[in-house]
């Protein structure tokens, strides 16, 4: 699985755009979120009257491809094509087809399904490269929703896009997406309206499914939503839901009940399932009837590629296999070592290098003894030799600064290492030294035991290295391996451990602000180290509290300060992640869309990017 923050409340937001020709945003009360929508050759006729329960979709519209010579960023990238097949690969099996009944939703859903909200196809990746779980407000666009405003705190006013189409198969047959389609599906998912009264499983510990108190069409192309909180941030974040919330047909569900077989999945988006073979393969067709059209060649109507493909291969080196001899096009979240090996027996093969999911970390149990003291804690951190991590068993691949709460990806909401002053940079130096010295301080001068519960999905290799590193200072860590579901139990939920735990880590998160702030907040069941800190604490209701996006970005820095100065975990590093494709494949820049390597945790964004790709015929 690709960069993905794996979180119950699926999201994507519903904020501010840089994007130059698709939509500008604002969090303010008074201000409007607006968006220019790409005109197509068709253009849909507006309704002053009630909502229309059915309209023809119109027929499919042949365009021309753009010669390159536009003088923007992407001319680099070359003249997009037509035909084609992209192939990916998932390493898990797609299951139920009803997003109701899904607790976490697979990617293959965004091929004919699509949500509100998309990122900006116009935007330079050396502004923002959507390598991330997470997007930061001001780097979402509209796909479904053209402009959004609060009119007032509580009252959010989305207004959808006039000419989209369902897909035309019957018993939709390509009817024209409206207010009420809206109404439906968050009545339906949410258990507050169209005779449902029961959120669905995926939603059922949703922010939305007690904040929205109603959902209301007031045109066929506007829906207002009523929150119960008047913290506009709050809103916003708990909305990322929306961008992983696929809007289905009320037809499809009244027809057969619930959307239990794949060929019954029907939406808005660019590709129809065309068939499924169990535990093997699913293989989508491109919507010739599709409203999208590139926001870089507006002319050009999407998708691009004639089939995607998905290979169900649970075994990654065979996964790998298939990518070195040109059955599979793009591979996302590889080794190192693959990568290496990649480098030597396919050097024609493209590669990489991105920010990994989070920053790795040992995290101490704050509420035992001998954690409960911060010189424990700056000792251990200084007896780590982290930039000799990141030289040789990185191989110099990712940055060798330590990390805090907030991925430093995320320009202008953590506290990059480079903003440290120079007191705290050397309380994560490498000095066993001074290391040994704080110990002393601290009442150990001989060292102590401790033990270490460590997940066995884990790095255990770099486990081993810390191992070592803390011995050079007296403290004599054994590792307690347990397999993923049983620590998971025993740490995440119960949290049964009195000393370290080691997994994946609790920094470098590129996660939503307010989840973020959770992770060390007294009662929240992220915080498995038990941190219990009055001035954390407070950060969190301060967040709460605030009206602004500006507010919140202020309140998570100093969260991130606060994480740094009192060292609630012992920061490794973040490894980077390794992402490669073929050279026919045009268009990818390791974006972040929840294909390959397993469905849950990303984004929708599959359809949104498989129809904006295209293959170079000539090179492959």
């Amino acid at each position: 699985m690709k960069r993905g923050i794996i979180w119950i409340i699926l999201t994507c937001l519903l904020v501010a755009s840089l994007v130059l020709a698709s939509c500008s945003s604002s969090t303010t009360t008074s201000t409007s979120t607006t968006s220019t929508e790409t005109t197509p050759p068709t253009t849909a006729i507006v309704s002053t009257s009630n909502i229309p329960t059915s309209t023809t979709s119109t027929s499919a519209v042949t365009t021309s491809i753009t010669p390159t010579s536009t003088g923007n960023w992407w001319d680099k990238l070359g003249t997009p094509q037509y035909g084609g097949t992209l192939t990916d690969y998932s390493s898990v099996n797609f299951g139920s087809w009803d997003p109701y009944y899904q607790t976490t939703i697979p990617c293959c859903y965004s091929g004919p399904l699509e949500s509100f909200y998309g990122d900006d196809w116009t935007l330079s990746p050396s502004v923002f490269d959507y390598s991330t779980g997470w997007r930061p407000p001001d780097d979402v666009t509209g796909l479904l929703a053209t402009d959004w405003e609060f009119t007032t705190p509580g009252t959010m006013v989305v207004n959808l896009r006039q000419n989209v189409y369902w897909q035309n198969i019957s018993p939709v047959n390509g009817r024209q997406f409206t207010s009420a389609d809206v109404v439906y599906n968050f009545g339906r998912d949410f258990g507050h309206g169209d005779g449902f009264t029961t959120p669905s499983t995926y939603n059922t510990a949703n922010p939305l499914t007690t904040s929205i108190t109603s959902v209301t069409a007031t045109g066929p192309y506007t829906v207002v939503f009523q929150f119960n909180t008047p913290n506009i941030e709050f809103i916003l974040e708990s909305m990322e839901a929306l961008g992983d919330f696929p809007f289905i047909a009320q037809e499809s569900v009244t027809q057969w009940g619930n959307i239990n077989q794949w060929n019954h999945v029907i939406g808005t988006g660019p590709f129809i399932i065309q068939d499924f073979v169990d535990s093997s393969s699913i293989t989508f067709v491109k919507n010739a009837d599709y409203w999208g059209y590139d926001e870089r060649y507006p002319q050009n109507q999407l998708p691009y590629i004639d089939t995607l493909k998905i290979l169900i291969i649970p075994d990654q080196s065979t996964a790998l296999s298939a990518l070195r001899v040109g059955k599979i096009d793009v591979m996302e979240g590889i080794s190192l070592q693959a990568s290496q090996d990649l480098k030597q027996s396919n050097p024609n093969i493209m590669q990489l290098t991105m920010p990994g999911a989070q920053g790795m970390s040992i995290d101490p149990t704050y509420n035992k003894a001998p954690y409960t003291n911060i010189n424990v804690r700056i000792a251990l951190q200084e007896a780590i030799n982290l930039p000799q991590i990141a030289s040789s068993y990185y191989g110099g691949t990712c940055s060798p600064d330590p990390q805090t709460l907030t991925d430093y990806a995320l320009t202008g909401w953590g506290f990059p290492y480079n903003e440290w002053p120079a007191s705290l940079q050397a309380q994560y130096a490498y000095n066993p030294t001074n290391a040994k010295a704080l110990l002393a301080t601290a009442g150990f001068p001989n060292g102590f035991n401790t033990d270490c519960v460590a997940n066995a999905s884990g790095d255990l290799t770099l486990l081993q290295i810390v191992q070592s590193d803390f011995a050079a200072i007296g403290v004599n860590m054994s590792i307690n391996t347990m397999a993923s579901a049983a620590w998971t139990s025993y740490v995440r939920v119960a949290h049964s451990q009195d000393a370290l735990a080691f997994s994946t880590g609790q920094l470098g998160f590129s996660s939503q602000p307010f989840r973020e702030l959770q992770h060390f907040t007294t009662g929240y069941a992220s915080n498995y180290e038990m941190v219990s800190d009055p001035n954390y604490d407070a950060l969190y209701t301060e967040a709460l509290a605030a009206t602004t996006t500006d507010q919140v970005k202020s309140i998570v820095k100093e969260g991130n300060e606060l994480v740094s100065q009192q060292q609630y975990s012992i920061s490794l590093l973040n490894p980077s992640n390794f992402e490669v494709y073929q050279p026919w494949l045009k268009g990818y820049a390791g974006q972040y869309y929840g294909m390959s390597g397993g469905t849950g945790g990303g984004p929708l964004m599959l359809g949104y990017y498989a129809s904006r790709f295209w293959i170079d015929q000539s090179a492959k």
